[in-house]
């Protein structure tokens, strides 16, 4: 590791930044580097920007990853490198907003069916959809993490490093120790042995990769043609949980959210909310019943 590089990394650390922050901000400045064949140390400005349209006009990356890019180049160069070299603010990519794939109650029934037989993965896909956590969230999980006298999970270092307590099911839990039992090297397992481990080295937690494809794998067998992840099983979760009447404001502290505006995307998720709205057309050819004519008035 170069130096540099590694005093990004702790320029990042001593802002408390996520992990998944830090690595994604490395990875983007070591591509622009990458990009010119050069140290970004010989680069500026009119670099960033050309880079930046590069990846708009010649990737065709979509805005999330511009946006990474950006973010990541101008705390390269405004704190990093800092001095002379700081960059003006770039601009910001505002991105289309599309709605996400929720599954209905039957297919997340039958993703859990199909790894009936799996304990260890009808846990991670029960915890992933139960408790709304992301996919991070899920494969970090301890044994200790889990309060069974209060029923209740503790994420740790979510997204923003925020901790929260999610609420933990009976069927969650009773498929969480379904899982711990069923480990290897059981009888050695300790609350700070992870719940999901790696199948490589049990003391370390499940990789992200492994989880993704337990989770496209019980859709594809559970039948469902649409394109499934772990994020789905969360975008399930708060629609499912806006459906039973669950309020706005919990849902949010539920999946962590720093703004309602991020939640009121479930709003145009939810049958439910839709179904509320009335039918213009059902109500313009809504058909009354005849009534006698009215006698006129003397």
């Amino acid at each position: 590791m170069t130096p540099l590089r590694q005093r990004m990394i702790h320029d990042l650390q001593l802002r408390n930044r996520a992990q998944g922050t830090i690595k994604a901000y490395v990875r983007a400045v070591a591509r622009f580097a990458k990009h010119y064949g050069r140290s970004p140390e010989q680069l500026g400005a009119e670099h960033v920007r050309q880079y930046l349209v590069y990846m708009i006009e010649q990737r065709k990356a979509s805005w999330s990853h511009c946006n990474v890019a950006r973010c990541a180049l101008e705390f390269f160069y405004n704190v990093t490198l800092g001095g002379p070299r700081q960059i003006q603010k770039l601009p910001w990519a505002k991105p289309g907003r599309r709605l996400p794939t929720v599954l209905s109650v039957e297919e997340v029934r039958r993703m859990l069916a199909v790894v009936a037989h799996r304990p260890r993965d009808k846990a991670l896909l029960m915890t992933m959809y139960g408790a709304g956590l992301r996919i991070s969230e899920a494969v970090s999980l301890r044994g200790r993490d889990i309060d069974s006298p209060r029923m209740l999970i503790h994420v740790r270092a979510g997204k923003g490093n925020k901790d929260r307590m999610v609420r933990l099911s009976q069927p969650l839990l009773t498929a969480l120790r379904d899982a711990w039992r069923a480990r290897r090297g059981n009888a050695g397992n300790t609350p700070a042995d992870p719940l999901f481990p790696n199948n490589a080295n049990p003391a370390s937690p499940m990789n992200r990769g492994t989880a993704f494809r337990i989770v496209t794998r019980a859709a594809k067998n559970a039948g469902i043609a649409r394109r499934v992840g772990p994020h789905t099983l969360r975008h399930s979760y708060a629609t499912h949980l806006l459906e039973a009447g669950t309020d706005l404001h919990t849902i949010q502290l539920l999946l962590g959210h720093v703004s309602i505006r991020t939640t009121t995307l479930y709003l145009h998720l939810s049958q439910a909310a839709l179904n509320a709205a009335p039918s213009l057309l059902d109500r313009l050819y809504q058909t009354t019943p005849n009534k006698p004519p009215t006698p006129p008035t003397p």
